[in-house]
């Protein structure tokens, strides 16, 4: 990773985007691929994509999502005190004592999920997760009225305050590298794609789509629109390498040990043994999931667009998903990048993922 490209990542990452108000991080994701793509377009709820061009007039679409989970307010009382709900997956067990950025009318406001100190809560022995009606965020005011003085109200979105770190033996560490990671890994994509001496067959289009997080609703609006001949989507996926995780029931996936493929429902077999051939070829590590009934990603709502779109999801181990603590590994995201890019310089005019009789 170059000092340009660790820029830009972090420029990402500490670009607030929660599920719904994108925007802020899809425009600094659309200004750095502009030197590179043919054209970079948006729809009406903000799902952006990068063209390059191709010889031919087939396409293939590297599908990442743009938005991360936060939280909203919902209420806001005499004394000054918000009240939040969840946007996405937040996890409301991990919540008291956190900082926020909420996104308020006159810029950011600052606060904080207030954590009643231990020595004045009862029963602390037997304590459970509070509910998420139970959390209140302190912004600093003391009335309703002095919050509005702040540009807040409700409805305005809020993220935690964490950035960007890195750790020792190339971990990075962050809040929202689910999957602002992907959103830089397909950029890095095109931009190789770009630098290739010959021009790619296929034209590449790289969707960074809205709220994965609640549905899939802008992959399956874009992909819709799009329609491209084949599709790989890319997340993140859980690293299960981490003490109380069991192999036997959520699979054997560790960090470090390269992207995964999955196999099953959403995933065209003959699209999952290219990534593998790739991978063979370019020894390139390459770790395996199953998927029985769905993957939980954007490609179980690409896959199914009008007549079917060709489609399979690689994904990227991550430790501590859905925490202001996720963390991934530098080698994984290079080797992601690396598949990527291998499959999209694979793909010439005989290409087909027709299965025949």
């Amino acid at each position: 990773m170059t000092k340009d490209d660790r820029k830009f990542l972090y420029q990402l990452l500490e670009t607030p985007s929660p599920t719904g108000r994108e925007m802020p991080g899809q425009r600094v994701w659309a200004d750095y691929l502009k030197p590179t793509a043919n054209s970079v377009e948006c729809d009406f709820y903000g799902s952006t994509w990068a063209t390059l061009e191709g010889k031919s007039k087939r396409s293939v679409m590297l599908a990442a999502h743009a938005d991360e989970i936060g939280w909203m307010i919902k209420h806001i009382d005499d004394k000054g005190f918000l009240r939040i709900d969840r946007v996405g997956g937040s996890d409301h067990a991990t919540a008291r004592g956190r900082r926020l950025r909420i996104l308020g009318d006159k810029g950011e406001v600052l606060g904080i999920i207030g954590n009643t100190a231990i020595h004045l809560r009862k029963d602390v022995s037997d304590e459970k997760v509070p509910k998420v009606h139970e959390l209140w965020v302190d912004v600093g005011a003391s009335s309703a009225a002095e919050v509005a003085k702040l540009g807040l109200r409700v409805g305005h979105f809020a993220v935690y305050v964490d950035g960007p770190t890195e750790l020792a033996h190339n971990r990075i560490v962050s809040r929202a590298l689910d999957n602002r990671i992907g959103s830089y890994i397909i950029a890095q994509v095109m931009r190789r794609v770009a630098k290739e001496k010959k021009k790619a067959d296929h034209s590449l289009i790289c969707l960074n789509a809205i709220q994965e997080e609640i549905g899939g609703h802008g992959a399956m609006m874009a992909a819709y629109r799009i329609f491209p001949d084949v599709c790989i989507c890319l997340d993140v996926t859980h690293a299960t390498d981490t003490p109380g995780l069991d192999a036997s029931q959520h699979g054997a996936i560790s960090l470090g040990g390269g992207p995964t493929v999955t196999h099953g429902t959403a995933n065209h077999p003959l699209i999952v043994e290219r990534l593998t051939e790739i991978a063979e070829k370019h020894q390139i590590p390459l770790q395996h999931e199953a998927s029985s009934r769905f993957t939980g990603t954007d490609t179980d709502k690409i896959y199914t667009q009008r007549e079917g779109i060709p489609s399979a999801l690689v994904s990227l181990p991550l430790r501590c998903m859905h925490s202001v603590v996720e963390t991934a590994h530098l080698d994984d995201i290079e080797n992601t990048i690396k598949l990527l890019t291998g499959f999209v310089l694979s793909l010439d005019a005989k290409a087909s993922f027709h299965q025949s009789l």
